[in-house]
């Protein structure tokens, strides 16, 4: 890893209260690369070798079973992934591949596991960070349980909404065909979910959405705090 990366890394969260000696161990024999798009980063069964911090660009994590495949979540900047599977020295749940041109830090397993047993601060920040994803898992698990799917693609754009400044329009941060996946439905029920939508001002153009009521999708939409809010 360039020197210059250093305090960048440094103050991330995960980071940035572990002492001085703990963060050069842990950093000892890190990479920060640079991976072009739809690049595979790991494959679900094998073993956790590295920590992965998404420090730019987006991450898709994807699974695969009986010849089907399904997008089961999406890492943003500053978002890590498979530290669970680092943790238990496990292997992989999930794949993992670069959506888009990404920096991605890369930190060896064995050396995360030191700093967990040696340094306090890392492993409360650790901890943190797994009760973030188990908050995030039982958020998304909800959503897909106990809201149709029309209701999951409307609360979904009135998030992509604010997201981007809730100006009447949106773009799609993905593709239809991932953006189906991450909801729990095929592309022909996600098309047929947007159709439903119109009468709520849904308009559709490509990737870019217009919403034209506002009210009435967000009464057909009822967000929930205890699922739709992602600060806490």
């Amino acid at each position: 890893m360039r020197p210059s990366d250093i305090p960048e890394i440094r103050a991330l969260g995960l980071f940035r209260s572990m002492s001085d000696t703990a963060f050069e161990a842990l950093m000892q024999a890190a990479y920060h690369q640079t991976f072009p798009a739809q690049l595979e980063l790991i494959r679900e069964g094998d073993p956790a070798d590295f920590l992965y911090v998404v420090t730019e660009g987006r991450v898709e994590l994807f699974a695969r079973s009986n010849g089907r495949e399904a997008t089961m979540g999406m890492v943003n900047p500053i978002g890590t992934f498979i530290l669970a599977a680092v943790l238990k020295d496990a292997a992989y749940l999930m794949s993992a591949r670069t959506c888009q041109k990404s920096k991605v830090l890369m930190i060896p397993a064995e050396n995360v596991r030191a700093a967990f047993e040696a340094d306090e601060a890392f492993a409360r920040a650790i901890v943190v960070e797994l009760a973030n994803c188990y908050r995030s898992v039982v958020k998304e698990h909800k959503d897909l349980k106990l809201r149709s799917a029309i209701e999951r693609l409307a609360n979904r754009l009135l998030r992509y909404h604010q997201d981007q400044g809730a100006n009447g329009t949106l773009e799609l941060p993905y593709d239809k065909r991932t953006l189906a996946s991450l909801l729990g439905m095929t592309p022909e029920n996600l098309s047929r979910a947007f159709n439903s939508l119109k009468p709520y001002g849904v308009q559709v153009d490509g990737t870019r959405i217009e919403l034209s009521d506002l009210d009435g999708l967000t009464a057909l939409a009822k967000p929930n705090k205890l699922i739709d809010d992602r600060s806490s």
